[in-house]
């Protein structure tokens, strides 16, 4: 008896994973397909083309009142269904215009709105309150941190190794000489926990998936544990296994959040403005950009260059009302 191919939306998560997408980009590129499917009356998507596409987007945009980000992302989880999927090369695909990005600057923590928040931190939850320095002392982002492996820190070095970071890119960035004691102190807590874990024959960590059918044996080892695991065990949204996750993002979201009200900081500052912060504080030290841009992982140094309007605006240009001598 011939196997039911799988359906399409089980294909667009295989697909996604074969490339090794986040879930995050799963989840919302599945989202984005099934609204698509469900808004045209459930029609198969081969048996549609660009009227049925850019009535869509049109539709978000003018009755739902989308941002254009939010445009950008269901217009490249409908592209991806076409292209890697369904395998449907049409002239359409590019004609398909997408809507102009806005940029916007910042939000910039000041070095003492950074040092105060830390501090919250770290007298509620040291754990925490090392997180927060060491995104705030490398530009890592929050889920690069989060998914730090022991392997990844070069004491010796004095270099953190960044894996598979945004655009499937690894990268370097300092290890702060400030931090070495405590992330030591931070590999023996976690040591307890990996020795329970063994002991009790636990299920090992995620592991890359080719990695995975190259070491088997590897996501049970010490060098490939998480840096700052989580307390409790979970279930792994993809396989169903239960194992110990890394910390989870949205947990110290809430903390830093909490922090911030504490010190009367009223900025929409989230943990990723710990990034903007860095690559700000560089550049006002003298840092050059080129540097900032490899630190940060930008593949694009106009990307960086965000950074310096931001520093034209704080950088002390001095209005002409002050020489006017006016009070």
């Amino acid at each position: 008896m011939e196997s039911k191919a799988p359906r399409l939306l089980d294909q667009v998560r295989q697909s996604l994973r074969y490339k090794h997408y986040s879930l995050a980009t799963e989840k919302l590129y599945v989202y984005w397909i099934r609204f698509f499917i469900r808004w045209s009356g459930l029609k198969h998507p081969k048996e549609m083309g660009a009227p049925e596409v850019e009535a869509f987007l049109s539709m978000l945009v003018n009755e739902r009142n989308i941002s254009s980000s939010t445009h950008r992302q269901a217009l490249s989880a409908i592209l991806y269904l076409y292209k890697e999927v369904l395998k449907v090369e049409l002239p359409w695909l590019t004609e398909i215009g997408r809507p102009k990005e806005k940029r916007h600057l910042p939000v910039i923590l000041t070095k003492l709105e950074v040092q105060q928040a830390i501090q919250v931190l770290d007298s509620s939850n040291i754990i925490f309150g090392l997180f927060a320095k060491l995104l705030y002392g490398t530009g890592m982002r929050i889920m690069e941190a989060a998914r730090l492996r022991v392997k990844d820190l070069e004491f010796d070095h004095g270099a953190i190794l960044i894996r598979d970071a945004k655009g499937a890119k690894d990268r370097v960035v300092m290890l702060p000489q400030s931090l070495v004691t405590a992330l030591r102190e931070q590999l023996a807590r976690v040591h307890v926990i990996w020795e329970i874990d063994r002991r009790d024959q636990l299920p090992g960590v995620d592991m890359p998936f080719a990695l995975a059918k190259k070491y088997p044996r590897a996501d049970q080892s010490w060098a490939w544990f998480w840096v700052f695991p989580q307390q409790t065990l979970s279930t792994d949204p993809r396989s169903g296994i239960v194992r110990r996750h890394h910390l989870y993002p949205q947990t110290f979201r809430r903390a830093f959040q909490f922090a911030l009200k504490k010190n009367a900081c009223h900025k929409p500052a989230t943990p990723h403005t710990l990034r903007h912060s860095f690559a700000t504080h560089l550049l006002q030290s003298g840092c050059d950009i080129r540097t900032v841009q490899d630190l940060l992982g930008h593949s694009d140094v106009s990307t960086t260059m965000i950074y310096t309007h931001v520093l034209k605006i704080a950088g002390g240009v001095r209005s002409p009302l002050d020489n006017l001598g006016l009070s």
